[in-house]
């Protein structure tokens, strides 16, 4: 199979899982597939977003040494937000190497506090901090701050998201509390 031809011949979610499943353990494949990602033109390297993360869903382990080229990769001007949407969806649930928190935990500090940042990847990003302060606790506070100043000018979706990780923050650490988290939402 011509993985790029096969990217650009259709952007479908049919076309993405078929792709996906093509690619399924083997690593060549996966290879292939991340060339395209991270040195791709930008079409395909936003195509191929969605095909990683349908990717992870089938093998999860295939990420993990490719974690430091992608967040480099999202630290580029002009990277599609599909690829910043995607990757940080991964790192919700993947297993992130502790050599990585640092640079996990500011990129998404960066997404979390910039508004212009939209929404998805606001609210995914918010939950990757709240994994990384449960190995790293002394960013608690450091999120709970960060959570507290976005919510007034938030949409809906960050609220909701926001109320579930201050739920979560309290439970691990009730010192931690400085309003409860039922009090958390949007200002009118």
């Amino acid at each position: 199979m011509d993985l790029e031809s096969e990217i650009l011949k259709e952007h479908s979610k049919r076309q993405t899982v078929r792709i996906a499943q093509w690619i399924g353990a083997d690593k060549k494949r996966y290879r292939q597939l991340m060339n395209l990602l991270l040195h791709g033109e930008p079409v395909v390297t936003q195509r191929a977003a969605w095909i990683l993360i349908s990717s992870y869903e089938i093998h999860p382990p295939l990420i993990t040494p490719w974690i430091p080229e992608l967040l480099n990769k999202m630290q580029e001007p002009d990277v599609h937000d599909a690829l910043k949407r995607n990757v940080v969806g991964i790192l919700q649930c993947c297993e992130i190497p502790a050599s990585q928190l640092g640079m996990i935990a500011t990129l998404c500090f960066e997404y979390l506090g910039d508004p212009g940042t939209p929404v998805a990847i606001r609210a995914n990003a918010m939950t990757v901090l709240a994994r990384i302060a449960e190995r790293e606790p002394d960013l608690k506070r450091e999120l709970r701050t960060s959570i507290e100043l976005m919510l007034s000018q938030s949409e809906p979706a960050i609220c909701s998201r926001a109320r579930h990780i201050m739920k979560r923050l309290d439970r691990d650490n009730p010192l931690l509390r400085t309003r409860t988290a039922r009090s958390v939402r949007k200002e009118p």
